[in-house]
């Protein structure tokens, strides 16, 4: 089974910010996913041409299923607040997406502990801490069906306050607590490899660079396991968009 995790930065390109959904379907098809997990995806924006990047995905990789997860409704600039999950199947949203080729038994949705106050960040453009507001944070995860077998993935895009996001990944943890194994916890979990196998206490599956997607430095993508699943290939691919590059992994029970 191949597992991929791709923060797609709303469809664009970087370098002009331009969305070609035609592009991004092409990039989606070459990946040549069995469970694609998408980050920082856009449900009728006007800044990705108002169309549905799931449903752009789904037809792409051939999805049998898959699951679109708003953690903001609304447009930027105009009316932009936390998703309740009571939104219109039509309604402008950015959020993460889970989808497979394979059947799905179950879908779960997990929403994920809100930073409420603005936080001091350092960057590295500035001499002087940064007032943020961090957005909502979303998770969403499927009992994939794989032969005989269950195989529990679950997505999603943590916080990038370094206290905070690992936080919310003990607390998505300790939501799948119960769920079948084996289990794959993958994403953008804005945070390197050993802290987020510290945090979770699942091994990571892959080791890569996937930031900044031209000339990749550190990895903020990972593909965490706990029980009998292995990766027999993984990579970082580089595609004609976004600011990530995808992490693409090989699974085997």
């Amino acid at each position: 089974m191949r597992l991929v995790s791709f923060n797609i930065l709303n469809g664009r390109h970087p370098a002009d910010d331009h969305v070609d959904v035609d592009a991004f379907a092409a990039a989606v098809a070459s990946l040549d996913a069995d469970v694609l997990a998408l980050q920082e995806v856009d449900r009728n924006q006007p800044r990705s041409g108002h169309a549905d990047l799931t449903a752009v995905a789904a037809e792409a990789m051939g999805a049998v299923d898959s699951r679109f997860v708003a953690a903001l409704s609304g447009s930027p600039g105009a009316t932009w607040v936390a998703a309740t999950g009571e939104e219109q199947p039509d309604a402008a949203a950015y959020g993460i997406a889970l989808l497979s080729r394979r059947p799905v038994r179950a879908w779960q949705i997990i929403r994920l502990p809100v930073l409420r106050t603005r936080v001091p960040m350092k960057f590295r453009d500035s001499l002087l801490p940064t007032l943020v507001q961090d957005e909502p944070r979303v998770a969403v995860a499927a009992d994939v069906v794989w032969g005989d077998a269950t195989l529990t993935v679950a997505n999603t895009h943590l916080s990038f306050v370094p206290w905070w996001n690992g936080r919310q990944l003990r607390s998505l943890v300790s939501s799948l607590e119960t769920s079948q194994r084996p289990l794959v916890v993958t994403g953008d979990l804005n945070m390197d490899a050993e802290r987020a196998g510290r945090t979770t206490r699942m091994r990571g599956l892959a080791r890569h660079a996937t930031f900044p997607a031209h000339a990749p430095v550190e990895q903020l993508d990972h593909v965490l396991a706990d029980g009998p699943v292995t990766a027999t290939a993984t990579e970082a691919r580089e595609l004609p968009l976004s600011d990530h590059r995808a992490l693409v992994v090989d699974l085997a029970l």
